[in-house]
């Protein structure tokens, strides 16, 4: 038509840069074989820039609602509204807003522009145009971008003005169950009419659910449905004919007219957890790696690589994070029980997901067994002495190991550089697997399990282990939150450095003895990190900041010595424990004997339980090794002009790294749209469980013996705590106060120095063996992990209850 109009139908999805994303896919639509879309045409991107140069840019200066008041009072150009005027025919039309950031794979921006319905007559449609380019600044809109990170001054707006329908009823089609993600199930729903109201949420629809061509669920709104069955399957072959073609499940605005469905919209689902693997045909159930390492956030395409050519099991990516598949294990009785049994102890919610699954009965088929599973209940299964000098032998290993690898890729650079590290990782794997070490951190945790069950059954007594392994020597993790205390004592003695310490250059600036403290304590902890098993993330040797709120509060909140006091007051607590149920043990027919078989795992467990920290430290210490090797090429690709920035190679795996700088070539536009992945990846919620089929599941607690209100998770370490909930999701922005109750989304190693500082602890993500577990046994701290959704659901500040040998929490004001 013009450069300034396209008729709808001569639009494709390579157009959105004209048509918008609306546009574009309605034009898509209209050339699938069989698909009916009413007739319109584009105002295109060309003529909102004719008339509104460069209005992004006014936004920070004017604001949203000066730039839509000047957006809705100028005027059409005489030429352009000619045209518009011209391309009308005597209907009612629908106006639809169609940005150039719309209907988009990793963002929808559903309902964040305006149309409008039963537009009649040209001045009516010119007026409406208009509206809909003002629309683009919204408040809401404006605020969708900013999360989405796309910048104002690159988005345009089409509008798309289309020729009414005469519909008897209309509704929405997602070709994938949007509650459940499974993409075999599809869902209607319909109303009577245009199905405006239905969309806005004014009226209650009728509702199919349809799997494999078949209607398996209903509900109706009245007595007369909208859609008869036949209509509703006709429907879902539509849709999955739309499906095909977009290459994912799309969520369809549809209408009825006669007999015939009419298309008015079809957009990405953008809020399903991408399924991981190939498509096989087989059934496959995925667990979230994430969800097992408590980092359930995106990574870069860096990390997820490098997890996979380190990991000892073979791992599939999805939504920027890692799984990896269970079915076989599942699929074999004798696999099965052992198999569970671990996975409820990492994470009872994954257990309960699985479970889900299985009860089915038809999704996970048998198959022959996987080998037997190692013993879920009783004492140790291997064959390991209470001997520390074992803990102290494979410490060394591991450190030799490390002085090694950082003598020999100190040398190594380019192409040369990649051939050493896919050694290292062979190493590296070498070390995860190393029999000892397995040996030694499953007597630990074995033990730990041994006292629990075997107490509970003989005294009653709740989570013992977790009081009998206070202050366990060598717990790495729990040594590094002392020892930030030992760090405030120092800064703490020069209180002219306390207002020195903000900003990255901080160290060049205080005094010579607390900069050395605090040097000291990188040296040792330095490679460690929120998030840590992601190897783009910044360390605190990077960014030695991110310390500086857990050292303040420390110095504010304690004591001269409080390290040393808290240890002992643990080893003492974890004594007078042993003593006394070693009394009341001796108390019980064959009680001798009971208390002889419990000193000794008592023994067991107190030597062996803090290893099971260090092996992640060791990894976290090689990783940190090979990124800096990583970095000084990306150094050199910079210097060469063949990337702009050092961190442009967080968005490249391993393989296309290496290729970089094999071919010293880089794409920029798959950089650029690895950067627009992640960004889409950061918006979604793993799930702790994923079918082949698409279904997430993220389990349930199935109990009845809490209060009402109360948020239920799993108990891991004792105790009942009162206090003020502090709501953090980043370690840099900690300000804790005494009594405070953590309340975060997941914890790893880096967190343990604020666990000093508070007294209890409540995750969103968590077992009874993950980090957070373990050290909030080690300091004493009741807890309570995997509450769904707790950063949600208690606020900051609020005073709640947590009941850490129960396993729930409490919201005492609400």
């Amino acid at each position: 038509m013009s450069v300034y109009l396209l008729d709808l139908h001569g639009v494709d999805a390579t157009r959105v840069a004209v048509a918008g994303g609306k546009g574009a896919n309605l034009g898509e639509l209209s050339r699938i074989e069989g698909v009916e879309v009413p007739p319109g045409f584009v105002v295109t991107t060309e003529a909102f820039r004719r008339v509104l140069p460069s209005i992004g840019d006014r936004i920070d200066r004017l604001g949203v609602d000066s730039v839509r008041r000047i957006i809705e009072s100028t005027p059409i150009p005489d030429d352009l509204a000619a045209a518009i005027t011209a391309a009308l025919t005597p209907h009612a039309y629908a106006v639809r807003s169609s940005a150039t950031a719309e209907d988009l794979p990793t963002a929808s921006f559903a309902g964040q522009q305006d149309s409008y319905l039963n537009v009649i007559g040209p001045e009516a449609v010119l007026e409406h145009i208009r509206r809909c380019w003002a629309s683009l600044f919204t408040e809401r809109a404006v605020s969708y971008r900013n999360h989405h990170g796309i910048d104002h001054r690159t988005v345009s707006m089409a509008v798309v003005v289309q020729r009414m329908v005469a519909a008897e009823a209309a509704g929405v089609l997602f070709t994938a169950d949007p509650v459940t993600g499974n993409r075999r199930v599809a869902t209607v729903d319909a109303g009577f009419g245009l199905g405006d109201a239905l969309v806005s949420g004014l009226v209650n629809p009728d509702g199919y659910r349809i799997r494999d061509g078949e209607i398996i669920s209903r509900s109706a709104a009245a007595a007369q449905p909208a859609l008869t069955d036949a209509q509703v399957l006709r429907l879902v072959r539509i849709g999955r004919q739309v499906e095909a073609h977009f290459g994912r499940p799309q969520d369809i605005e549809w209408c009825l007219a006669g007999d015939e469905f009419q298309l008015v919209q079809s957009r990405p689902v953008t809020t399903l957890f991408p399924v991981p693997g190939t498509p096989d045909g087989e059934n496959h159930v995925y667990l979230s790696v994430g969800h097992q390492q408590m980092m359930t956030d995106a990574m870069k395409p860096l990390g997820t690589s490098m997890w996979q050519l380190t990991a000892m099991a073979p791992m599939l990516e999805a939504g920027g994070r890692l799984f990896v598949d269970g079915t076989r294990m599942l699929a074999s009785p004798a696999g099965r029980a052992g198999f569970l049994e671990m996975a409820g102890r990492i994470d009872p919610l994954t257990r309960d997901a699985l479970e889900t699954v299985l009860d089915r009965g038809d999704f996970v088929a048998g198959a022959p067994d996987a080998g037997p599973a190692r013993p879920a209940r009783g004492g140790p299964a291997t064959p390991v002495e209470t001997d520390p000098a074992i803990v102290t032998e494979l410490i060394e290993r591991s450190r030799t190991a490390l002085a090694t690898l950082r003598q020999e890729i100190a040398a190594k650079s380019g192409p040369a550089l990649f051939d050493f590290l896919l050694e290292a990782f062979e190493e590296h794997k070498r070390l995860l697997s190393d029999p000892l070490s397995i040996q030694v951190i499953m007597a630990g945790m074995e033990t730990a399990w041994w006292l629990d069950d075997k107490l509970r059954e003989w005294l009653g007594e709740t989570n013992a282990a977790g009081t009998l392994t206070l202050s366990a020597p060598g717990n790495i993790t729990a040594e590094m939150g002392l020892e930030l205390l030992d760090v405030a004592d120092v800064v703490r003695a020069y209180p002219e450095t306390i207002e020195l310490l903000q900003g990255d250059d901080f160290l060049d600036r205080i005094g010579d003895v607390p900069g050395e403290a605090i040097r000291a304590y990188l040296d040792k902890y330095g490679m460690r990190c929120a998030g840590e098993i992601d190897i783009t993330r910044p360390r605190w040797s990077e960014q030695p900041a991110t310390l500086v709120p857990a050292i303040l509060d420390n110095v504010r909140n304690f004591e001269p010595g409080a390290a040393g006091r808290r240890f002992e007051e643990g080893r003492r607590k974890a004594y007078e424990k042993e003593l006394e149920v070693l009394a009341r043990l001796r108390e019980l027919p064959d009680g001798e004997e009971k208390a002889t078989e419990t000193k000794r795992m008592i023994d067991r467990v107190r030597t062996f339980i803090g290893y099971r920290e260090y092996p992640k430290y060791a990894i976290v210490s090689r990783t940190f090794v090979y990124k800096q090797a990583l970095l000084a090429e990306a150094d050199r690709l910079v210097r060469a002009g063949v990337l702009p920035d050092r961190e442009d190679i967080f968005y490249l795996t391993f393989q296309e790294l290496h290729a970089t700088v094999r071919t010293q070539h880089a794409d920029p536009t798959l950089i650029e749209q690895r950067r627009a992945d992640f960004r889409a990846h950061r918006a979604l919620t793993p799930p702790r469980v994923i079918t082949s089929d698409g279904e997430a599941l993220n389990g349930a607690y199935r109990r009845d013996d809490v209060p009402p209100g109360a948020l239920i998770g799993l108990a891991v370490s004792a105790g009942t705590v009162e206090g003020r909930a502090r709501v953090i999701l980043d370690l840099a922005h900690a300000d804790l106060a005494p009594g405070d109750i953590l309340i975060t989304t997941y914890t790893d190693p880096s967190w343990s120095p604020l666990f000093v500082g508070i007294t209890a602890l409540v995750t969103e993500v968590g077992g009874l063996m993950t980090h957070g577990a373990v050290i909030a046994r080690e300091y004493g701290l009741p807890a309570v992990v995997g509450v769904a959704r707790a950063t949600q659901l208690i606020q900051d500040g609020q005073h709640i209850r947590v009941h850490g040998t129960d396993g729930y929490v409490e919201l005492l004001d609400r």
